[in-house]
């Protein structure tokens, strides 16, 4: 076993980077998630709570709504999160194929492809959530316009 150059070890450092940028974005995207579920669940726990009628015809839609939405944002945070996992996968598989010399290409390829796969159906599934809130929401003024004040 070779003692790694300065310049190798830079390189090693510079690739591993890559997958830490999208590391660094998978978990933005989680704080995005998290903050929308607890959106959700606020509503839901207005929704229940709430002193009106509890056997509406609206109050159910709504209520099925925030259920679609939760389990899209379900999806997408554990999308999300198995592409991190991906993603430190294949920082470490750089790692550890440069210490051990190995042509470790083939791993790299199957995890940061993986990670990036899996962010993808992460979005995914946020924009389903996101068009089931809009929904929503024009269902809401549009029952607000059609009420008279």
């Amino acid at each position: 076993m070779t003692t790694p150059t300065l310049e190798t070890a830079a390189h090693i450092v510079q690739l591993a980077l890559t997958p830490i940028f999208l590391l660094s974005g998978v978990a933005t995207l989680l704080s995005v998630f998290s903050t929308r579920l607890g959106r959700v669940a606020d509503q839901v726990d207005k929704l229940v709570f709430e002193g009106e009628d509890a056997h509406t015809a609206e109050r159910h839609q709504r209520l099925h709504i925030l259920r679609l939405r939760s389990q899209f944002l379900d999806l997408a945070v554990v999308l999300a999160a198995l592409a991190g996992a991906l993603t430190c996968g294949a920082a470490l598989v750089l790692f550890l194929g440069a210490v051990r010399e190995s042509g470790a290409a083939n791993m790299l390829f199957l995890l940061f492809g993986g990670a990036l796969l899996l962010t993808m159906g992460a979005l995914a599934a946020f924009v389903i959530e996101m068009l089931l809130a809009s929904r929503g929401v024009r269902n809401l003024t549009d029952r607000g316009a059609a009420s008279p004040r």
